[in-house]
């Protein structure tokens, strides 16, 4: 799941260097902390925050394909 969050970050800033992806497991959730510049704050959350939205539906239908819970924090 790190990787996906990777990929779809990279894809949408404009600093793809600066992404961070960091995940770790207490049981059966999966915690995914996503870093980016802070410029690029606006970009992965969108207007309303419909992108975080979408990143985290997309999380949670690979969640599912593996029996686990996801949490995405976006910092």
């Amino acid at each position: 799941m790190k990787n996906l969050v990777e990929i779809i970050a990279k894809a949408l800033v404009e600093h793809p260097g600066e992404v961070e992806v960091k995940e770790s497991r207490k049981g059966n959730t999966v915690l995914i902390k996503l870093h980016v510049a802070p410029s690029d704050m606006g970009k992965v959350i969108g207007k309303q925050g419909k992108i975080a939205k979408a990143i985290r539906v997309v999380l949670k239908a690979y969640a599912t394909k593996e029996d686990v819970f996801v949490e995405l924090d976006i910092e």
